[in-house]
């Protein structure tokens, strides 16, 4: 209670400080007012304007993160469960992720053009190599001996997969698709950017492109609402796959 308190008292210190340095100390034109974002952010919602780019981008980082996640757990677990196969494309596969993702994007628009396909496979591109690395250091940290222990008792490759490497894997799973959120929105943004006439990032643009501070303000606070909203999510999975973290850190809490 007390240190939710101590965090609005230092919102609304930052808030009422802003207002009253805009124009006085900083010209408005450099940081707007906090009374005109909430203007703006308003007529947003009035209109209605706001919830259809945002459906757009989380449609897209949602989208991209799912066939990111799920490709990234796929490939992490078997490079992570086939040593040899791993080593021989392990050199392709780091040189591909040296590069920055970002600059596929005028590739990606010239195989799938400037629509949400687009998006789509440059966020999840972005989150596959956050989710793979995490997913193949988790199963290449599975207890070998126990490994060994069960294969001498006759345990099947499949058995190994869902007794012990994916249950033991599951927590650095999870590390990764919680960082690989607001790289998933990176990602739609960055291609909303680049080449859109809809979502968040193309309101970003646009307010840019109209030398309106209040508006990309608003805009970016939308984006931050969104990255919550989905940071949320993957927690609440988390604790429903893993109720055993929750009960650990409750009591790590309690004491």
């Amino acid at each position: 209670m007390r240190l939710n308190a101590l965090r609005i008292l230092l919102f609304l210190v930052i808030v009422v400080s802003w207002e009253l340095m805009s124009g006085p100390v900083i010209a408005e034109f450099f940081i707007s007012r906090p009374s005109v974002i909430v203007r703006i952010l308003s007529d947003w919602i009035t209109n209605g304007s706001i919830f259809f780019h945002a459906g757009i981008t989380a449609g897209e980082a949602f989208s991209g993160f799912l066939l990111g996640g799920f490709a990234g757990m796929t490939a992490g677990i078997v490079l992570g469960r086939a040593r040899l196969l791993a080593d021989v494309v392990d050199p392709f596969i780091m040189a591909f992720y040296s590069l920055p993702k970002i600059a596929l994007a005028p590739l990606f628009i010239l195989w799938f053009g400037i629509g949400m396909d687009m998006k789509i496979v440059l966020t999840g591109t972005v989150v596959f190599f956050l989710v793979f690395l995490n997913t193949y250091t988790g199963v290449r940290s599975v207890s070998r001996e126990l490994v060994a222990i069960l294969s001498l008792m006759g345990a099947k490759e499949r058995h190994l997969l869902a007794k012990v490497v994916i249950p033991s894997a599951v927590t650095w799973v999870f590390a990764g698709l919680r960082i690989s959120v607001p790289y998933a929105l990176i990602g739609a943004i960055v291609g909303e950017l680049i080449a859109s006439n809809r979502g968040l990032g193309f309101v970003l643009a646009d307010a840019a492109g109209q030398f309106d501070t209040g508006g990309v303000f608003a805009a970016l606070i939308a984006i931050m609402l969104l990255a919550f909203l989905l940071n949320t999510a993957v927690k609440y999975t988390e604790r429903k796959v893993m109720p055993w973290k929750s009960a650990d850190e409750t009591r790590e809490v309690t004491i």
